[in-house]
């Protein structure tokens, strides 16, 4: 993948892999370059889970009981395990009973209460929101790296307007916590008895065409041409 786009004199609109983005950004933004992309502030905050949960919660937004790998045991079974840095639903997996395996229980893996719902994501961009899709998963299934990129699961805008409109405010209020500075994809999950609950924030989400970013703005009505404006403005 390439390092860069040039956009003749102009700033620098990054494609890069997660794991290569927050060296970059940290590169560039020490020599002074300017590019189009996330800050690597927004990125390390966005990026622990267990750090942008603990600021979720303290502001009052809704999230799964959460705990590091090392101290886990006030979480019940079943329940989520997850690389405690990174995005995209990365080594995430569902654990039906116990005991946690030996090789999650440290500081670098977190542990999650298991919440039962629609799997929701939506786009924003500055103060622009996108319609939220719900993910169509299967029965007992998580929005895991293969069900978001490799056998992706089906998405469609979330038919509930009221949960819609809730969606959308608490993904404005979270990328302002969080100071996102570029484009951003926020993922909860809504239990059917109306909990929301925050899951994650990608401070540097796939773009292109045919990715949940583009289709969520694109359901907002705001097509190809205004999201690229927006996203190299």
């Amino acid at each position: 993948m390439p390092l860069a786009t040039h956009r003749g004199d102009g700033p620098l609109l990054l494609r890069l892999s997660d794991p290569r983005m927050l060296a970059v950004t940290e590169e560039l933004t020490r020599a002074g370059i300017r590019y189009f992309g996330p800050r690597p502030e927004v990125m390390q905050v966005c990026y622990d889970k267990l750090q942008a949960t603990r600021l979720a919660a303290a502001d009052g937004v809704d999230c799964p009981a959460t705990a590091l790998g090392s101290a886990a045991g006030s979480i019940t079974f079943p329940l989520v395990v997850k690389p405690r840095r990174g995005s995209d639903s990365l080594g995430l997996r569902l654990l039906a009973k116990g005991p946690l395996p030996a090789r999650v229980r440290n500081g670098d893996y977190i542990a999650q209460e298991l919440i039962r719902g629609t799997e929701v994501t939506v786009a924003v961009l500055g103060r622009r929101v996108g319609q939220p899709l719900e993910i169509a998963l299967p029965p007992g299934a998580v929005y895991s790296f293969a069900r978001k990129y490799l056998r992706r699961a089906r998405r469609e805008p979330l038919g509930n307007l009221a949960l819609a409109a809730r969606v959308r405010a608490t993904a404005l209020k979270l990328a302002r916590l969080f100071a996102v500075n570029w484009a951003a994809r926020v993922d909860f999950i809504a239990e059917p008895g109306g909990r929301l609950c925050f899951l994650e924030c990608d401070a540097a989400p796939l773009v292109g065409l045919g990715s949940a970013f583009a289709e969520s703005f694109a359901a907002a009505g705001i097509d190809r041409a205004e999201q690229l404006r927006l996203l190299t403005a």
